[in-house]
């Protein structure tokens, strides 16, 4: 049954319209994955010798078991936000004789197949070959990788559990906040903690079995939820008693392009996905953090420029990528209206400044840092609306995606949004405000770049309007083909 699920899924990958467009992604994964790859079994092959260095008076497995709570915490957050649940369509196995266990075993066990969990054995098994080389026990070094390798599965089905129900996302992320506040004010030693709870997994054989058992639980949780959503009774919504309008009436104010940022504004506020990527943009606002604090990037005022422009770019970066991929369940709809392209472009692009104007006032307490931090910061927000803003809306134009907006299918649905294009066209966003900054700082100093900066933002604000007519004519010309992609289920 199995084979005949792969057959069946190799047949809609290769009968795709996107067939072309989508070996081309995984190829370029490919090589990503084999980069990654490689630094994950360097590491952890040098990772025993690396500790010995650093710190000579302390075993270095109990320096790792130490920090061990802080890969779990690190692994489950880019899991969260990176990990694509496993898609099958299951609407024509419904009405098969197939039964319903094998197709939920099935699901659940292609996103063991998945680098979020092959990293952990790039780099332990590494990791355990080399203890065993410096005299560390055979059995128990196996035992305790075999430990570790079942925490990074259960890890995995967790990442289902806090996907699909927000009360487990919402309880393990205030457990995160008490414990992040009890560590700050060293109300408990976490790293002692982690030592004792992880460190026995290699010196007591025995408690291989606790993993295993949290792995058999999270497993079992994932199995009856899926199991249950599997037929339409179970995805039957529940009745609204009361249903809740915004009129939204302070954006009345933009005239013509009103409608669209009110439809927006709705989309954002009902749905799950749009919420997750603005949620994600509030993170950016924190990126500035790990480089404005360390010493080390003090005298690299162009690190300190790509911070800046990620600090407040956040929402430009991961709303305004998705551009105009947000409305292709309606799209069809939509263009078939007598509403200009223009109206369309100028609510994204309001949409998008607005975003890095809120970004900017947010900052603020970057200050903290110096008045030059705040400075880069406040030229890489000018830059990002002037010239970013326009390179995410022309890159909108190439972009033809579909995203889907459902919640309720979310454990069954495609939400693809990624493609070649899209990387490509984001490139420029990273890249050109370095350039446009280095060329005068390196003549004429500091000021000279960030005048630079923010005078080629101030400049491309001037030329909104021609800007806009370029991109408006590419949206124009590649109208029926996003019409046709949108259209693809």
């Amino acid at each position: 049954m199995v084979a005949k699920f792969l057959q069946l899924e190799w047949k809609q990958f290769s009968r795709s319209s996107y067939f072309a467009k989508s070996l081309g992604i995984k190829i370029l994964m490919i090589f990503l994955f084999l980069y990654f790859s490689a630094i994950a079994v360097v590491m952890g092959g040098g990772f025993y010798y690396i500790v010995k260095d650093a710190v000579p008076e302390q075993d270095p497995l109990v320096f790792l078991s130490s920090y061990f709570i802080f890969w779990i915490l690190a692994d489950l957050a880019i899991r969260f936000f990176w990990q694509q649940l496993p898609v099958m369509n299951i609407k024509p196995l419904m009405i098969l004789p197939i039964q319903k266990n094998k197709v939920v075993h099935y699901l659940l066990g292609k996103s063991i197949f998945s680098f979020f969990n092959l990293y952990p054995l790039l780099f332990f098994v590494p990791l355990a070959g080399v203890l065993i080389y410096n005299s560390y026990g055979v059995l128990s070094v196996l035992v305790w990788l075999v430990s570790v390798l079942v925490i990074s599965l259960s890890l995995n089905f967790i990442n289902f559990i806090i996907n699909k129900n927000n009360t487990y996302f919402y309880s393990i992320l205030g457990l995160i906040a008490l414990a992040s506040v009890a560590n700050y004010y060293q109300l408990i030693d976490f790293n002692a903690v982690s030592a004792s709870v992880f460190y026995p997994l290699y010196a007591q054989q025995w408690t291989v079995i606790l993993p295993v058992l949290l792995l058999i639980l999270v497993y079992t949780i994932n199995y009856t939820y899926v199991f249950n959503q599997f037929s339409l009774d179970g995805v039957v919504g529940k009745k609204t008693a009361k249903v809740e309008t915004k009129e939204l009436n302070f954006l009345n104010r933009f005239g013509a392009t009103a409608p669209f940022l009110k439809n927006d504004f709705r989309m954002v506020w009902r749905n799950v996905r749009p919420k997750q990527v603005l949620f994600t943009a509030v993170f950016f606002l924190f990126y500035g953090l790990f480089f404005f604090t360390q010493d080390f990037y003090a005298d690299k005022e162009w690190v300190t420029v790509f911070a800046g422009i990620f600090v407040t770019g956040g929402f430009l970066i991961t709303f305004g990528a998705y551009v105009p991929s947000w409305d292709s369940e309606y799209y069809k709809l939509m263009m078939s209206q007598n509403i200009p392209y223009k109206q369309y472009l100028e609510s994204k692009w309001l949409l998008i400044c607005s975003g890095c104007i809120i970004a900017s006032v947010l900052s603020i307490p970057y200050i903290y840092f110096g008045t030059k931090i705040y400075a880069i910061i406040l030229a890489g927000a000018i830059f990002n609306i002037g010239m970013n803003s326009f390179i995410t809306l022309y890159g909108g134009a190439l972009n033809r995606v579909p995203i889907q907006l459902n919640v309720k299918a979310k454990a069954f649905e495609n939400t693809q949004g990624f493609n070649l294009t899209q990387f490509l066209i984001g490139l420029p966003k990273m890249l050109l405000p370095i350039i446009v900054f280095l060329i005068p700082y390196y003549f004429f100093g500091l000021k000279a770049g960030l005048i630079g900066l923010a005078g080629t933002g101030i400049l491309g604000i001037l030329l909104k309007n021609p800007i806009m007519k370029l991109i408006e004519k590419t949206y124009q010309k590649g109208k029926y083909k996003t019409i046709a992609a949108f259209s693809e289920k």
